[in-house]
């Protein structure tokens, strides 16, 4: 009987090993909150008086509300001086915890000890795999994720001039990587199970790609697509088409507009590319049915010199990034009509500006080079994302989302230093 000494904590560790204690009472004290499993030892507590306490209804109660649902004991009613909407009432009463008693971060799982610029992930027979693009090294690596040893391992290694890009693409059985190189001509490299690696398939035309600034995969009426988007002065942005035999130039979309980005989305049940310019606004062209072909539809208005475009549905909304070295970067959503703003992110020495999600949460990755990168995150009541994190990565130039193992990742690409592989983690604050 431990009454009415104006008690305000109690140590986690003080009813540790009394197993045979049948009664304990705490009445007529000053708590307002236990330690959390600070009853786990009272394997024979019969009966529990908490009366003449008021408790802080919140986080830190959690745990003693699912104990009080799951002991045999007999327990005192334990009355809540907070949060306002429970002051009064009983704990067994609290509707739920589970929102406000979980929070997320990002760690650093593993750091790659050499530069990237782009990280590209796929599934081949249940393994998970990421092809990254490093140009001072000329690779283009593969990791597989080693289920065992729980990181990411060398897996294999294609070798090339100045890659920039790495796409995996998966037909049928077979898995190809479009290896986008900035000097000798970009290649299609495919895994040969004979040679246990990747070989060279077949080339891409040097006239026609000069200056790869990003791969976009996708898929049509059941047929299989990429297109490169090309930066460079004389360049000519490319879409390719699978054959059964290999990839052929489908369609060349347009000339002379030094093109930063290729986003492909589904706007309204019709398929869209978005390209971005670094001498015009982003336009939107839409895949006619009858040709088979992307027309011109729209642009994006007062939108000048984006370096890339993402989409992303949340909440069966569809939403675009656009990011920009120099002024606002911008998220913008689609309205039946047209892609309206809704919010502007300061975003000076932006390079990539990317939307992911892990369990329900939003997110957007910011990388700058001249300061800290920024993870923002979803506010589903201001319905505008928050700043959640900041990481550090030296000259960012993509983030990727990698889930393996029920467990979540983000690829952090460097121009100047390491690749960071950081963890999604979820904490519960109770």
């Amino acid at each position: 009987f431990i009454e009415g000494n104006k008690i305000e904590t109690i140590s986690r560790n003080a009813f540790r090993g009394l197993r045979d204690l049948t009664h304990l009472s705490l009445a007529n004290n000053h708590l307002k909150a236990l330690p959390r499993d600070v009853f786990s030892d009272l394997d024979s507590l019969i009966e529990l008086d908490l009366r003449g306490n008021k408790f802080e209804c919140d986080c830190k109660a959690k745990w003693l509300f699912l104990w009080l649902k799951m002991t045999n004991s007999t327990v005192s009613d334990v009355l809540c001086i907070g949060p306002a909407e429970y002051q009064d009432k009983k704990l067994n009463d609290v509707t739920s915890f589970d929102y406000e008693c979980t929070t997320t971060d990002f760690v650093v799982h593993q750091i790659l000890p050499y530069q990237s610029v782009s990280v590209d992930t796929f599934n081949s027979k249940n393994d998970v795999f990421v092809a990254i693009a490093q140009p001072s090294m000329e690779n283009c690596m593969v990791l597989e994720w080693d289920h065992i040893e729980m990181n990411f391992r060398s897996y294999d290694n294609i070798t090339g001039q100045s890659i920039v890009g790495c796409k995996a693409i998966l037909v049928g059985d077979q898995v190809f990587v479009v290896v986008a190189q900035l000097f000798g001509g970009s290649h299609i490299y495919k895994y040969d199970e004979s040679w246990t690696k990747f070989v060279k398939f077949q080339d891409i035309e040097v006239s026609r790609i000069s200056k790869p600034n990003d791969i976009e995969l996708f898929e049509i009426d059941s047929e299989m697509f990429f297109v490169i988007a090309d930066s460079s002065k004389a360049g000519l942005s490319t879409v390719y088409k699978w054959n059964n035999k290999g990839f052929y130039s489908y369609q060349s979309l347009h000339e002379w507009f030094r093109d930063t980005d290729a986003e492909f989305l589904d706007i309204d049940g019709k398929s869209h590319l978005i390209l971005s310019s670094r001498s015009q606004v982003p336009i939107i062209l839409q895949w006619n049915k009858a040709s088979k072909k992307f027309v011109p539809h729209s642009e994006i208005p007062n939108m000048e010199d984006v370096l890339a475009v993402k989409s992303f549905r949340m909440e069966d909304n569809l939403y675009i990034t656009l990011t920009r070295f120099i002024g606002d970067s911008r998220v913008m959503k689609w309205n039946s009509k047209q892609f309206v703003e809704i919010q502007a992110l300061p975003s000076r020495g932006a390079m990539t500006l990317q939307p992911f999600s892990f369990k329900n949460n939003y997110y957007l990755a910011l990388g700058s080079d001249y300061t800290f990168s920024q993870i923002y995150q979803w506010d589903g009541e201001k319905k505008m994302f928050r700043l959640f994190k900041e990481i550090y990565v030296q000259a960012p130039r993509s983030f990727t989302a990698v889930s393996t193992d029920r467990r979540d990742f983000f690829f952090a690409s460097s121009f100047k230093g390491n690749t960071q592989i950081f963890e999604h983690i979820v904490i519960d604050l109770s």
